[in-house]
């Protein structure tokens, strides 16, 4: 019984070594790049008629705007256009090229244009017009094309079709199927010789599954050829019956074949019809601490989530940022919680743009709140036993390019999920490194029977929270470096603040969120290195003084704001509109790999899991002479984020503890360095002019 699999086998082999192509086949080959600088290497080749793969991509990344460059101009040159890379970025402009490091890359050319009207690609800095590389386009290339068979030969079962389409090397695309199903052990079949035979191999269907042939009711499908196998090593594709040996019918693949190489550029939208029976859909994350159903109705998905949380605390799950990894940034997600305050359940649409909270323009942001809708609506939440249980539903298409991702009703998707607390506005904030998936986990959301959940969530146990460090002190210091650091997990920020973090915080004399005490009438300096960039919210912290233990004076309305006072770092325009005055380059306290917090018994331990790491530019500086009216307590916050800073303590002049706690670390030393840093540097940026 195993001779005629084996033989069919060793038939393929036979065939491949015939084939038009040697292997790897890349398709039509352009050239290398010509290298002029930042490292760009990589060897081109023409896939079809709009796309291009480059074999081993080097670049260094450190080119302030550059892109891939197409045009047709006598050699590179500002006429010319972008072909976005990544092509499924999220935003209204393409990203600007990170460092790549022998990456083979898949480019579509953009706007309907074909290689033929292209004389060379670059990677080409905007900003400065220079090119860093290039490779020009031999005239008249030949490049591969996807090939147009027959219809399927009408046999049996009803089996037909409309023209059969070669995609690339291993696709085939098959529109208008029609096939009763009631073959009892059918298969997508492909082997060698003038016809269909019992020598073949089966051939996945359109969702990946070898299951017999279900019937189809003029649908359009792609499949491919499994393993290694390619369109040069067979000579037909068929639906056979191998219980019965029976061919329903089959169509020839030519010999003289130049179709692209299949490397994943293929992507082809198939109709299929679903089971129209109820769907037992659920998948267990975050350590079974999440249970989500789902199931699909018309043009809505309904999902509920349950999940094993505090009351304060929201659950969010929905599309990841990334095609194929567990990515915030571009996520499109829906947070649902108790609202303790109206004593409602919510579920809400929350578009991210960045890992920062949102400011009203971007970051972690309800698509409310930047100019788009809540496309979720709720259906029913209920919270029982320390577990809350929302359901709710949103349409599969939306029609919002920016702030939703569309479901798609067939095929698996990349999905994210986590839990935290809320901030002040009822809004999503940070939640730790356990609290969010880290994993590529995907979903069919048009599955049926998908039911994985195992555990019971009213009978998980919660587990006692890691002991938090001491809070750090700083007394008798005049100088003050202000720079960003991780919030510690559950042994720092939110441990010694009792407020949600943002999973970043001020880090003063490279102590976290330490208490200042500070006299009235005495002046200090605090050299910020928060960032200055404010087109990148989640590396732009100006830094102020205020009465107001939350923060983020530039995010709040005109109202809010007037229930704060600041004392210094924020100034007025002329139109009276207030705006940051200490910033300057960001530095951070960043993992050398994962988070240590859980780890490390002390901050110590745990500043050692850290590096420091600064952009090119000078520090901001912020002079500040405290009032003798001021209260006492202030804190030194960030203008364009919540709960960052922490405390500041005023006392009377003469009035700082002679015998004062000494904080954890050499704080002389550093406010010593701070100063020669300012020497050297001669810094003349006491207020700096309004940067937006």
């Amino acid at each position: 019984m195993m001779l005629q699999p084996l033989l069919a086998i060793l038939l393929f082999v036979c065939a491949g070594l015939g084939g038009r192509h040697p292997e790897p086949y890349y398709g039509r080959l352009i050239g290398p790049f010509i290298t002029y600088a930042h490292g760009i290497k990589g060897t081109v080749y023409a896939v079809d008629e709009s796309t291009i793969f480059i074999k081993g991509f080097t670049y260094d990344g450190t080119g302030p705007d550059a892109f891939f460059w197409i045009g047709n101009s006598l050699r590179p040159s500002p006429e010319g256009v972008i072909i976005p890379y990544p092509d499924d970025f999220v935003g209204r402009e393409p990203p600007v090229l990170r460092a790549y490091n022998n990456t083979d890359i898949i480019l579509r050319l953009p706007m309907g244009k074909r290689i033929r009207d292209i004389r060379w690609l670059s990677v080409w800095c905007r900003r400065f017009t220079v090119d860093f590389g290039e490779v020009f386009i031999p005239p008249n290339l030949e490049v591969p094309k996807p090939r147009v068979l027959p219809e399927f030969k009408r046999l049996a079962h009803g089996l037909r079709s409309d023209n059969i389409s070669i995609l690339d090397a291993k696709t085939f695309y098959i529109p208008n199927l029609h096939y009763d199903g009631a073959g009892p052990d059918a298969y997508f079949w492909v082997g060698n010789g003038s016809e269909p035979s019992a020598f073949g191999i089966k051939v996945p269907n359109e969702m990946g599954s070898l299951d017999p042939l279900r019937g189809y009711q003029g649908e359009d499908i792609e499949i491919q050829l499994p393993g290694s196998l390619t369109v040069y090593d067979i000579d037909w594709l068929a639906v056979w019956c191998v219980q019965y040996r029976h061919n329903f019918g089959h169509v020839l693949i030519p010999k003289d074949l130049d179709v692209p190489p299949a490397l994943g550029q293929t992507k082809i939208s198939t109709s299929t019809s679903k089971p129209t029976s109820p769907a037992t859909n659920c998948r267990e994350f975050l350590d079974k601490r999440l249970q989500v159903r789902w199931e699909l109705k018309g043009d809505q998905v309904e999902i509920t989530l349950a999940a094993k949380i505090r009351e304060d605390q929201y659950v969010a799950f929905g599309l990841s940022g990334a095609p194929d990894n567990s990515q915030m940034v571009g996520g499109d997600v829906t947070v649902a919680f108790y609202d303790t305050t109206s004593r409602t359940f919510k579920a809400v649409d929350y578009y991210m743009s960045h890992t920062a909270q949102c400011d009203g323009k971007s970051g972690v942001c309800p698509d409310e709140r930047i100019g788009g809708r809540n496309d979720v609506t709720l259906i029913s939440g209920d919270r029982k036993d320390g577990v809350t249980i929302i359901t709710y539903s949103r349409p599969l298409q939306t029609n919002e390019a920016v702030n939703d991702r569309s479901i798609p009703s067939q095929g698996e998707v990349s999905v994210i999920a986590a839990f935290g607390p809320l901030n002040s506005r009822k809004e999503a904030n940070a939640h730790s490194i356990r609290d969010k998936t880290k994993d590529n986990n995907k979903i069919d959301f048009g599955a049926f029977d998908d039911n994985q959940c195992t555990g019971n969530l009213y009978e998980l146990v919660d587990e006692a929270g890691p002991k938090p460090w001491p809070p750090a002190k700083i007394i008798g210091e005049n100088t003050f470096t202000a720079k960003i650091g991780p919030t510690g997990g559950k042994r720092g920020y939110t441990a010694l603040t009792k407020h949600p973090s943002w999973g970043i915080a001020w880090y003063i004399n490279d102590l976290l969120i330490p208490e200042i005490t500070v006299e009235r009438g005495q002046s200090y300096t605090f050299i910020v290195e928060g960032g200055s960039d404010n087109s990148n919210p989640a590396r732009y912290h100006p830094f102020y003084i205020t009465d107001s233990s939350e923060g983020g004076f530039g995010q709040k309305t005109e109202e809010q704001q007037k229930e704060q006072k600041v004392f210094a770092g924020v100034e007025y325009d002329r139109d009276h509109y207030p705006y940051p005055t200490a910033y300057g380059r960001y530095c951070e306290w960043a993992h050398k790999n994962v988070d240590k917090a859980l780890e490390s018994e002390t901050f110590e331990e745990y500043m050692k899991t850290l590096r420091l790491e600064c952009d090119q530019g000078e520090p901001g500086v912020l002079n500040w002479t405290v009032p003798m009216e001021a209260p006492d307590l202030l804190y030194y916050q960030c203008y364009t984020h919540n709960n960052l800073g922490w405390k500041i303590h005023v006392v009377n002049p003469g009035a700082l503890p002679s015998n004062g706690e000494a904080p954890s670390r050499s704080v002389s030393i550093i406010a010593v360095a701070a100063i020669c840093l300012l020497t050297v540097s001669a810094l003349t940026i006491h207020t700096r002019g309004r940067i937006f």
